[in-house]
């Protein structure tokens, strides 16, 4: 599929004009709706530009009714087809059971990392059939092609979200559109009321979008049945007992159950011996870490050290330091300053201004 750029003038705030990729005449774009204001938005934005183009919403266990309604009701309104894509089989298989082994190892995996991976940028846009060729979302970033390389680069909202996208690869890329990366949060949702979507004054989604309730551990506990075990500080010293290794992350203060002069905070998780370390403040800081699972995005692989900064959780904050590779599988991370509860499971992904370079999935923090 040819990729080409094009001038589109949106009529929002005054005369704005916007670049976004034109494809071949005749291909349909598939937008990804999820009940809420920002993919609506994406495909109301769309459509006004003139793109021809359909909507589908993700089945899987946990997904909200009142989602997939609302969901039907934005196609409606926009008078787009829609389809509802049942991926149950694929999300329990390839997502859920993947956040419980994470879990199960002493890991704090992000599924929407994986999700976006595997079933939003790839499975949903092959079950439409073949009467679409692209797929567009409601991510605040933003996808260029540069020298026949599709680029990712980080949205101008605050909150812009291309960690959430670092593992897609060059395919996806080039059959993604993002048409939410160069707005802010605020000028969407001024947009969809103008759009009169229903959709214009919904909530942030929860987190983990599978678990309703938002207690993930006791999901995880009842269905791992993890036993409890000891707390042992930074001397070795049994100083409590856990209730199973699935309800604890690195850096986690509080629901220790422990009683100590200065504050305990989780520092390892030793999924093998079934025992949870504990430390002062200053032990959850560390220098680097290792990571696997790698995907860069403006080149294959890297051959070389690299500056970079780097975000270790999506709230996290950049911060300056060194890739270094160690093999084609695993880079080693260090950081100019001590980074706060590095934590197994959870995504690396680096940066040189607003591209995205890729990343990875952290191993293990290192002193």
């Amino acid at each position: 599929m040819n990729a080409l750029d094009a001038t589109c003038l949106l009529r929002y705030y005054g005369t704005r004009v916007k670049r976004y990729r034109m494809y071949d005449n005749g291909k349909r774009i598939l937008v990804a709706l999820s009940g809420g204001v920002d993919s609506s938005t994406a495909a109301a934005l769309l459509k006004e530009t003139g793109y021809e183009i359909e909507a589908a919403i993700m089945l899987f266990e946990g997904i909200k009714q009142e989602n997939v309604e609302l969901a039907a009701r934005v196609a409606q309104d926009l008078r787009i087809p829609f389809h509802h894509v049942d991926l149950r089989h694929e999300f329990e298989q390839l997502i859920m059971n993947n956040f419980a082994d994470e879990y199960s190892r002493g890991r704090t995996p992000n599924p929407c990392v994986l999700c976006n991976k595997l079933l939003k940028f790839d499975l949903l846009l092959q079950r439409t059939g073949k009467s679409c060729s692209g797929i567009a979302t409601g991510h605040y970033a933003r996808i260029e092609e540069k020298n026949g390389r599709y680029l990712l680069k980080r949205g101008i909202d605050k909150n812009e979200q291309s960690y959430f996208l670092y593992q897609l690869n060059q395919k996806q890329l080039s059959r993604t559109m993002l048409p939410l990366g160069g707005y802010t949060k605020d000028q969407v949702r001024e947009m969809a009321r103008k759009y009169g979507l229903p959709t214009a004054q919904r909530a942030k989604s929860q987190d983990v979008c599978f678990i309703t309730d938002g207690d993930y551990a006791s999901h995880l506990t009842k269905s791992l049945g993890q036993p409890s075990g000891p707390i042992v500080n930074e001397q070795g010293k049994i100083v409590g007992q856990h209730k199973g290794i699935v309800r604890y992350t690195i850096g986690q203060r509080h629901g220790l159950g422990i009683s100590h002069k200065q504050p305990y905070y989780v520092t390892r998780i030793d999924a093998d011996n079934n025992t949870i370390h504990v430390g002062s403040r200053k032990h959850v800081f560390k220098r680097g870490l290792i990571a696997t699972d790698l995907n860069f995005i403006p080149f294959d692989t890297l051959d070389r050290n690299l500056e970079v900064t780097a975000k270790i959780r999506y709230f996290s904050p950049l911060s300056k330091g060194c890739v270094e590779p160690i093999d084609q599988y695993s880079v080693k991370v260090r950081f100019n300053k001590p980074q706060w509860a590095i934590t197994p499971g959870q995504s690396v992904v680096f940066y040189q201004d607003d591209l995205v370079l890729g990343g990875g999935i952290i191993d293990k923090a290192l002193d």
